[in-house]
């Protein structure tokens, strides 16, 4: 009964952890104080060409590629949906810096797609 109490515990501190980093990762509004930059976002590996071993979200802004940090690809919907960051590169509205040749970011807005004209 002990161990039992223990994983139960174990269990649902990794859950709360886990949760309170990605929420922590990126703000839900702009600092007013900052630009907000508009670049295109995607999977680094299936859509932006950067090396890895796992879809990673990642922007591409004047022209080169970055992985981010403080939010993940997940965050944002299904990454092999039709719309997903796998499968097509959206526009996306962040605030950040690049530190180490990624970008950190501390905002992260995912822009809607356009309207498909028939």
């Amino acid at each position: 009964m002990k161990h039992l109490l223990i994983a139960t515990f174990l269990v649902f501190s990794a859950a709360l952890t886990t949760q309170a980093q990605d929420k922590a990762a990126t703000t839900t509004a702009p600092d007013k104080s900052k630009k907000v930059m508009v670049v295109e976002a995607a999977c680094g590996q299936c859509r932006l060409g950067l090396e890895g071993k796992s879809c990673d979200l990642a922007i591409r802004m004047d022209g080169k590629s970055y992985f981010v940090d403080g939010t993940t690809i997940d965050s944002h919907g299904d990454a092999h949906a039709n719309d997903g960051f796998c499968n097509s590169i959206r526009k996306a509205k962040v605030q950040g810096k690049l530190v180490d040749n990624r970008f950190k970011a501390t905002y992260f807005e995912l822009m809607p797609e356009p309207a498909k004209t028939k």
